[in-house]
């Protein structure tokens, strides 16, 4: 299949550039997974749209501000985007980066960080500003970043140096639940839940349960193969508690419907095998699983997902749960209604 299958007229004004408040007020289309029109909602609308039984699985990964600037010794502006720790000793941590500069240091250069910190280049720069650095200072990386470190917000996501949104993007684009460091971004249809929400889903009898995926730098990479069979994605780390799968087990035994928060959750259910009873194996790996139409889903029977970019992997995911011509045929309708597309906007959900 031609990845142009998947592509989509979108005005750029339907491009979201800050999230509404509160969270659960994003609009909600709902789409019946095999026949049927759309309806509009809002998240708020969840508890009435979920079932007694049903289980909610969430991504807890926290967003990672990656982003850090520094100066070369000579003085010129330096960009680090911090992709993944590759090891550490005596005080020193090796992180694959990526470097944006005017001209970019090169082998054995450093740059000067905030607070005192410093970053070697110990491999690279190459192709697409990948390098290898060496971090050292007084404090964990991780402590550094949190310090001084900006969050990486999709390319789409406009933002000036001195945008006042800024600061209020460093805890709008997490999700209320997030707790395990490591992602590059956002699980985006998490972002849209609040304490009170998942308090009235709790209520209503819809339980909860965690998985972890880490989204990786893959996600801020277009697709550049020509056809789908040819796609090939970064790997990312994900894991799969033993907690997590008794639940879908218990779940699926007593009827009632496992609802996937996004699709980083469906990516990492579904790259785990079966049990003997049906439930993904519990596990922690990486996984370069892509799910295409053609996939044969195991461990989910509802979707909820933001609305994707043209052409993407996770276009094609949301294509292959509930088929490329319904989906397409939705995000048209979408369009035509209103709502707002990508990492800070409207969600969907597929029953």
């Amino acid at each position: 299949m031609n990845v142009d299958a998947f592509d989509y007229e979108l005005p750029p004004e339907r491009i979201a550039q800050e999230a509404v408040e509160p969270r659960d007020a994003a609009r909600l289309m709902v789409l019946p997974r095999d026949a049927g029109a759309p309806r509009d909602g809002f998240v708020r609308d969840l508890p009435d749209l979920l079932r007694p039984g049903d289980l909610l699985v969430i991504n807890d990964t926290r967003v990672l501000p990656a982003r850090i600037f520094g100066r070369k010794e000579t003085g010129g502006l330096v960009e680090l985007f911090l992709l993944e720790r590759r090891g550490a000793a005596e005080g020193r941590e090796t992180w694959r980066a990526l470097i944006g500069a005017s001209r970019a240091p090169k082998r054995g250069a450093v740059v000067l960080l905030p607070d005192g910190h410093e970053a070697r280049i110990v491999e690279g720069p190459g192709d697409g500003g990948e390098a290898l650095v060496e971090l050292s200072g007084p404090a964990p990386v991780e402590e550094l970043l949190r310090r001084r470190g900006r969050l990486p917000l999709p390319p789409y996501i406009r933002r000036a140096p001195d945008d006042p949104r800024t600061a209020r993007d460093r805890e709008r684009y997490q999700t209320v639940f997030a707790s395990r460091d490591g992602a590059l971004a956002a699980p985006t249809a998490g972002l849209h839940f609040t304490p009170e929400l998942l308090r009235r889903l709790a209520e209503r009898g819809v339980a909860r349960a965690a998985v972890t995926l880490h989204v990786g730098e893959g996600t801020f990479r277009p697709v550049t193969a020509d056809r789908v069979e040819d796609i090939q994605l970064h790997e990312e780390w994900c894991e799969l508690s033993e907690e997590t799968a008794e639940a879908i087990a218990r779940t699926r035994a007593a009827g009632g419907r496992v609802v996937a928060v996004g699709t980083t959750v469906a990516r990492t259910l579904e790259s785990r095998p079966s049990r003997a009873d049906g439930a993904p194996l519990p596990g922690a790996g990486r996984t370069d699983i892509f799910i295409a139409p053609g996939h044969p889903f195991r461990h989910l029977d509802a979707l909820m997902t933001n609305f994707h970019l043209p052409r993407s992997t996770l276009l094609m995911l949301v294509s292959a749960f509930a088929g490329r011509e319904r989906v397409l045929d939705a995000y048209r309708e979408a369009v035509s209604r209103g709502y707002r597309f990508y990492s800070y906007g409207d969600a969907m959900l597929i029953l």
